[in-house]
């Protein structure tokens, strides 16, 4: 199976939006033991995300910093990958540049960047960082997708954008990883979509069913064709929530708890500014953003047979990742590794999902 296990590091202190304490710290010394945990149950990667305020737990909650947490990270892990989000309104690309070059080399060439298009207006306003709004955002990323690649590949690397402005720079050290560290991003709509097929190697997708995932990689891989010819092709990625139990309706009752919008209303005070900011294919209800990333459309619920099978269809559906979270989330890896991965392993793709029942 050549399918790949990632997951979100809790940097926000859970995925829940009606569970207050999820009893997973937003701490250092939390995420540094699960990160290290996680490299020797048989996870491949972890994806750290980078917000100024809680965008789960709400606003006045503690979030992590993703950068000097990857630094960090790279410092006491030796496999894991460390895919770290990065918004191009936060960084000045050279600077950026700069600073994950120097992480790559302390992580021995395992850092790749989830470049992402900043859409909650008030934390920039909040931290005084400027907000484009949505055409203009992917305007600016596409200058900061060119600095940072010229500034990795070029010798001396000269730019002159709307944004930014470099002159002859120099960055040594080069990334270790060669040809660079991947660039992973997602997005929705047709200019995101399209920036993505043109400029990163990765396309991540929130969480929907494996027959909805395949049509969206159809309609990438077109794009990928038609923009970047000659290009190595996308790699693909999905988000999913896994609750796995022994069965099926201890499964189903976890999910009444978590998806529960009456429990709490701390965790929806950006709901609407996230729906104003982005540009959805599909309509998300206050059920599917109780739950971060819309992990729960993904289907990964179940026992561990079934949610093995449904690996097995996201695997035939042209996934090569999946970024999964789980609440608590040391001891549902823990489970996860033990119940659902070695099932996984042994699976042919294309399983069917009533077979896998």
């Amino acid at each position: 199976m050549s399918l790949r296990f990632g997951y979100w590091l809790p940097v926000f202190g859970g995925w829940l939006r009606n569970v207050e304490d999820e009893n997973m710290a937003a701490s250092w010394e939390y995420v540094r033991d699960l990160a290290v945990r996680s490299e020797v149950i048989g996870f491949d990667l972890t994806l750290l995300a980078e917000l100024n305020l809680n965008d789960i737990k709400g606003p006045e909650a503690p979030a992590l910093d993703a950068w000097s947490t990857a630094a960090a990270l790279a410092a006491v892990t030796r496999r894991l990958e460390l895919m770290v989000a990065v918004r191009p309104n936060f960084h000045h690309p050279g600077l950026l540049a700069k600073q994950a070059a120097n992480i790559d080399r302390i992580a021995a060439g395992r850092l790749s960047l989830n470049v992402v298009s900043s859409w909650w207006k008030d934390e920039a306003t909040q931290y005084g960082l400027p907000f484009d709004e949505h055409e203009a955002r992917y305007e600016r990323t596409s200058e900061w997708l060119s600095v940072v690649k010229g500034l990795w590949s070029s010798p001396r690397f000269t730019f002159s954008g709307r944004h930014y402005r470099m002159e002859e720079a120099i960055l040594e050290p080069k990334p270790l990883r060669h040809p660079r560290p991947l660039l992973y991003a997602g997005g929705e709509s047709e200019a995101g979509k399209n920036l993505i097929a043109g400029q990163a190697d990765a396309f991540l997708m929130h969480g929907d069913p494996p027959e909805r995932i395949a049509e969206k990689i159809a309609d990438m891989k077109r794009r990928r064709e038609q923009l970047a010819p000659g290009e190595p092709p996308l790699l693909f990625g999905v988000a999913g929530f896994v609750v796995c139990r022994n069965t099926h309706e201890a499964a189903r009752r976890e999910v009444e708890r978590i998806t529960d919008v009456r429990a709490s209303a701390r965790g929806y005070a950006n709901y609407h500014q996230w729906l104003a900011g982005t540009r959805l294919e599909q309509r998300v209800s206050l059920e599917d953003y109780s739950v971060s990333n819309r992990g729960l459309r993904s289907e990964l619920v179940g026992t561990p047979e079934r949610i093995a099978g449904k690996l097995s269809e996201f695997e035939a559906a042209g996934v090569d990742l999946v970024l999964l979270q789980f609440s608590p989330q040391a001891e549902e890896m823990e489970r996860f590794a033990k119940e659902v991965i070695p099932l996984a392993w042994h699976r042919r793709p294309g399983l069917s999902a009533r077979s896998a029942r």
